[in-house]
């Protein structure tokens, strides 16, 4: 009989690592917790990051997040009225993060950033009031013409 493989029983007694990054490498993430929501953002802050398109937004638990590597912030106040700041990596510029004031236990992962962009598809769209008439908008999410409530 062979003995049990001890790595597996440690990975199986802790919570589930997700990784990402940037475009360089520079910057690198892990999520020790699942994600908590996905959602698009039609929001025009995030079609700019997004070159004209909706960003794809996977919400982690913030205390679950680390982050390796230097990200530049930009701050800005959002339409919904919240102190925003976006994380992108200074070498490549690749956007990485968002976190919001108003809900410090949250952080938003881009799902392009994550080594598995499928870990949780899209379950609702929001500022879909702010998405060009071009906009393909899934008629089989949740849609939500501005912010919806908190989380």
């Amino acid at each position: 009989m062979s003995p049990p493989d001890t790595n597996l029983w440690f990975a199986s007694m802790h919570e589930p690592i997700h990784e990402g990054g940037c475009l360089c490498g520079a910057v690198r993430l892990k999520a020790a917790a699942e994600p908590l929501l996905s959602r698009l953002c039609w929001c025009r802050l995030c079609q700019s990051l997004a070159a004209g398109n909706a960003t794809v937004n996977v919400v982690f638990p913030s205390g679950s997040v680390t982050i390796e590597g230097e990200v530049s912030w930009y701050e800005s106040i959002a339409e919904s009225g919240n102190a925003m700041r976006r994380g992108f990596c200074p070498a490549c510029g690749t956007p990485l993060f968002s976190k919001s004031d108003a809900r410090p236990h949250l952080l938003i992962v881009r799902a392009g950033a994550l080594d598995d962009p499928e870990l949780l598809p899209p379950q609702g769209t929001i500022w879909t009031d702010e998405a060009p008439g071009w906009a393909h908008i899934d008629p089989e999410l949740p849609q939500f013409p501005r912010q919806p409530p908190p989380v």
